[in-house]
């Protein structure tokens, strides 16, 4: 164990391996680390408060908004904005991204930076765990000019860290800077994350496959053919059925137990569902540091050049063996077909 070791110890000791070591990173990340506290308070508090249910308003996807969602969008929006740090935040909550001047009207800030303020918040009502997601890239638009769309519109595969909170029965920071990753506890006593689990690796086969079987009829051929491997008595089969509805506590416990994850696209979703800039591309490139792998059923997700802020995409993301098996299965059929 090596829980003697805070998260502010670790990013400082750590600060050299970033490609540009000028410190800016480094204090964007301790910026998440305080907005993900005071959320944190929120999510612990959620029955002993009005915060629960619907906002009573939608997001830009049409998406109904719970009270939770706005609060933390809120949250990490004003910490991240007031620091002056990130050039540009953008957020699934809101409908186009956020030009942050730093001091003095500068405009210097390198990195701008994408989140999920709180994933799967539909589960607060039912006391299940949620999470945060965040993504960070250097910007391509000139240092001393206003952050631009198309810093914000880049391949997964040029992400400097990513990571998620998952608020479960503890409270968990997993991350990544390019060097693998690693995960931090909350000692909620003294306000602290502590590192709990160091060089997180997903096992390369798992026995667990997360998906939400209910729309089953309306799924790609490829998938109804994989989902029937997983379930046929053969080998060390059939898998384990294993999904919780939130895309960080899925995760999360597939990469700890080996499995995967997938949320393809169907007949009611042409598209996918998740997005990619705020989900698919921060997951995946935690998958691909510890050893995993994150496709769209064909492709690497972090290879996928963004058209728009909210794109949608398909998801498949897991233990590697378990991923190249789906993918042959997909690959039987061509997009989009067989439904």
């Amino acid at each position: 164990m090596n829980n003697h070791i805070t998260l502010g110890e670790y990013i400082i000791d750590n600060q050299k391996e970033f490609q540009y070591s000028s410190g800016e990173l480094s204090r964007l990340l301790s910026s998440i680390k305080l907005a993900l506290k005071v959320v944190n308070h929120e999510v612990n508090k959620a029955g002993l408060v009005d915060i629960l249910g619907d906002a009573g308003d939608t997001n830009i996807q049409g998406e109904d908004q719970q009270k939770l969602d706005v609060y933390a969008n809120e949250v990490f929006m004003r910490t991240l904005v007031n620091r002056q740090i990130a050039c540009g935040i953008a957020s699934e909550e809101e409908d186009d991204f956020v030009v942050v001047e730093g001091k003095n009207k500068s405009h210097d800030n390198k990195y701008i930076i994408l989140m999920d303020p709180l994933d799967g918040s539909s589960n607060i009502d039912v006391n299940v765990s949620v999470g945060t997601i965040f993504s960070i890239y250097r910007r391509v638009s000139p240092l001393g000019t206003p952050a631009t769309k198309e810093d914000f519109l880049q391949p997964g595969n040029l992400q400097v860290a990513a990571g998620y909170v998952i608020y479960g029965t503890s409270t968990m920071l997993v991350y990544s800077t390019g060097h693998g990753v690693n995960g931090f506890t909350l000692n909620p006593a003294i306000g602290t994350f502590y590192l709990s689990h160091p060089n997180m690796k997903f096992p390369e086969e798992g026995n667990i496959y997360s998906i939400n079987e209910g729309y089953y009829i309306h799924f790609p051929q490829g998938v109804k053919d994989f989902l029937k491997y997983c379930q046929e008595e053969k080998d060390d089969r059939p898998y384990s059925a294993r999904y919780i509805g939130s895309l960080v506590s899925d995760f999360h416990r597939n990469m700890i137990k080996g499995g995967i994850y997938i949320y393809p696209t169907s007949s009611k979703a042409p598209q996918g569902k998740l997005r990619l800039l705020y989900e698919c591309n921060p997951i995946a490139f935690l998958a691909e540091q510890s050893g995993g792998l994150a496709t769209d059923g064909y492709k690497r997700i972090l290879d996928i050049k963004p058209s728009e802020l909210h794109q949608r995409v398909p998801f498949f993301c897991g233990s590697k063996k378990m991923v190249e098996k789906a993918n042959y299965y997909m690959s039987k059929y061509p997009r989009g077909a067989n439904y």
